[in-house]
């Protein structure tokens, strides 16, 4: 949070939101925003994806480090109000579940798209979906659905290709910031995705932080690498000031 001070005369402020998936399952984000900007102007807008844990104390800080940039942050709710872990363990196998049900992953993940592009403070033609591991790899399958999307944003995501490839689906630019010694993510699982990418014609940018692991942005594991992390977000913050403009 103190690497983006908040502006003088701004006043960000952020708070849970409920909203729900095919009018059943309740779910519950966080919104953050800065309350001192015009509301007759609408501004563009961040969708945030969490890591496995699901929405904590990390997507709310980033959602607030977006807010203080401008933007509309909103940190999705992929597990529901009943189905949030409360250790790695459990996480695991709550991710696990969403990556052997991609449709279960998008659905949820548009739910909360629908929500953000709905709101008055948002405009719906610029938003961008970003997420951290597991929300990464949500935010790409996301993309995948054809959401109006300026671009997405993957840090230290698994990257999966699909066969047959729904990647022509993705509007705007793709940028994926990964661990250079991400064990999770090898060399020949990036190139697979990248060639997809190509292939579709959508515009990418891979950038790898050498010596980071999986999880590199993640301050409270052992596995964050607060170097690369800070460069990542430089990359992720000029990305949005580009795609946004």
């Amino acid at each position: 949070m103190a690497s983006v001070p908040e502006p003088a005369g701004s006043r960000v402020v952020g708070g849970e939101v409920g909203y729900v998936h095919d009018g059943a399952t309740p779910l519950e984000g966080y919104v953050a925003w800065d309350d001192a900007l015009d509301p007759a102007h609408p501004r563009p807008a961040v969708l945030l994806v969490h890591d496995w844990l699901g929405v904590g104390p990390t997507v709310r800080a980033r959602a607030h480090m977006l807010a203080r940039l401008g933007y509309v942050a909103f940190a999705a709710d992929v597990y529901g109000l009943d189905g949030r872990p409360a250790t790695h363990d459990e996480a695991s196998a709550t991710a696990g579940r969403y990556y052997q049900d991609l449709g279960l992953l998008r659905g949820r993940l548009h739910a909360a798209y629908e929500w953000l592009d709905a709101q008055p403070a948002v405009d719906a033609g610029r938003v961008v979906a970003a997420g951290y591991c597991f929300g990464g790899s949500g935010a790409l399958e996301l993309a995948r659905t054809g959401a109006d999307l300026r671009g997405t944003v993957a840090f230290h995501a698994r990257l999966v290709t699909h066969d047959p490839s729904d990647a022509g689906e993705i509007r705007g630019s793709v940028l994926i910031l990964g661990g250079g010694d991400d064990a999770v993510v090898p060399d020949d699982a990036v190139h697979a995705f990248t060639d997809e990418l190509r292939a579709a014609g959508v515009p990418w940018e891979v950038t790898l932080y050498g010596g980071a692991p999986h999880a590199y942005t993640i301050a409270d594991q052992p596995s964050f690498r607060p170097e690369a992390d800070r460069r990542s977000w430089v990359a992720f913050t000029d990305f949005l000031t580009h795609v946004l403009a």
